[in-house]
């Protein structure tokens, strides 16, 4: 599938210590460098049934930020990225609009194209849909099939978590806590004759006029998991120690998604999915959680079409760490806008303080998990150094490090 275009990154400055990329790890709870000289990501996309709204934008600038520190620092990278384009939200919004889900899919996604290239994010180097992966999709539920550790259920197949070794003693949570959490994320613990209540479906069989493919094993379409399994194993290369070096989404995919992901990998693969396992924080608006169910998602697309300008939606979603659960309010608006005009005069003057010095708190920030608020500390001191008459510098070097690290182009 097509992907968005991508940008020339300007190049890092020579005098700049670039160090290794440290990023706290959800499953670990602590910090992990991506050591990799060619690094691989597989971030999770979107299921398209609606427009972008922030939390897929604060998602997706996150891991821009790491791509582009990786980038910076000389590194191959490969990135991957999914689109969950047959799945039952989107099945459901296009039977409730009268639709036909592929038209409903395919014009969300050229939404989130247009909204991911305004925002300056680099494009993935694989940007695959489902529908289109679902050979290999198929070919993969075939070695689940093959290696005895599925069984069926009235037509549907299912990874059979007591036979996979560790799966259920490195649960994230408590079963009880995981069995809910698994229930409202789309998983069916309450299913009569699985056996076990967590075991995640690989493979569902035709139901009514559901969308379906042809298999050795029966007519239906994949689970949620295998398919970003499939995907990500068939783009990235093999004989590493992980198969890739970071898994990364947003914090609600740390369970059940990421972690049945990484079990139903290494239980054909016999090593661990990723290095590491990256989440970011939920965006809430002004107070309460922000959803569909609620009706209070804030798009992309809308604040372009007010007016707001692309560097302020992306300062708005980094002001804070990008781990943090975070709220978004006119304030948080007002603000970033007030630091992108005090950039751009900081810029505009045709003397500016020494950069060099700044460029590096930058990057030794990036460095750090990403620390972006630090970042923005530096950032708003060469400004106000610049301000009040200090000289030396270069404009342009720092214009190009805020395009580099972060993605913002002045």
């Amino acid at each position: 599938m097509r992907s968005w275009p991508n940008l020339t990154l300007p190049p890092a400055l020579s005098k700049i210590d670039h160090k290794p990329l440290a990023l706290f790890d959800s499953y670990r709870k602590s910090l992990v460098q991506i050591q990799d000289n060619e690094p691989s990501l597989y971030v999770c996309g979107i299921t398209p049934y609606d427009a972008t709204h922030l939390g897929h934008a604060a998602t997706y600038i996150s891991f821009d930020l790491i791509h582009r520190y990786l980038l910076m620092q000389g590194k191959n990278v490969t990135f991957v990225e999914n689109i969950t384009d047959i799945d039952d939200p989107l099945l459901e919004r296009a039977a409730r609009d009268n639709q036909a889900w592929e038209f409903l899919a395919t014009s969300q996604i050229h939404l989130f194209r247009t909204d991911m290239a305004a925002l300056r994010v680099l494009p993935p180097h694989h940007y695959q849909g489902v529908v289109e992966s679902m050979s290999i999709i198929i070919e993969l539920v075939q070695k689940h099939i093959g290696s005895g550790l599925t069984y069926a259920l009235d037509g549907d197949i299912y990874l059979d978590l007591t036979k996979v070794d560790g799966a259920l003693s490195s649960l994230p949570f408590p079963l009880k806590e995981a069995l809910n959490i698994f229930r409202e994320r789309g998983g069916d613990p309450d299913r009569h004759g699985k056996h076990h209540a967590l075991d995640p479906l690989l493979w569902r069989a035709r139901k009514g006029n559901d969308p379906s493919w042809p298999a050795k094993f029966g007519e239906g379409r994949p689970g949620w998991h295998v398919e970003c399994v499939a995907i990500a194993l068939s783009n990235t290369e093999s004989g590493k120690r992980t198969s890739i070096s970071l898994q990364g989404g947003g914090s609600d995919l740390i369970f059940p998604h990421h972690f049945m992901t990484a079990i139903q990998s290494k239980s054909l693969t016999e090593k661990e999915f990723a290095g590491a396992y990256v989440h970011a924080g939920m965006i809430g608006l002004d107070g309460e959680k922000m959803s569909k169910s609620r009706g209070n998602l804030v798009f992309v697309s809308k604040l372009l079409q007010a007016g707001i300008a692309p560097n302020v939606i992306r300062i708005a979603l980094t002001l804070h760490h990008y781990q943090e659960d975070r709220m978004w309010s006119e304030g948080l608006l007002h603000r970033a806008q007030s630091l992108s005009s005090k950039i751009e005069t900081a810029l505009s003057r045709s003397e500016v303080a020494p950069t060099s010095q700044f460029i590096q708190r930058i990057a030794d920030a990036m460095a750090n998990n990403l620390d972006t608020p630090t970042a923005y500390l530096a950032i708003e001191q060469w400004c106000d150094e610049t301000a009040h008459g200090s000289e030396g510098g270069s404009a342009g070097e720092i214009s190009r490090a805020l395009d580099s690290y972060l993605g913002l182009g002045y």
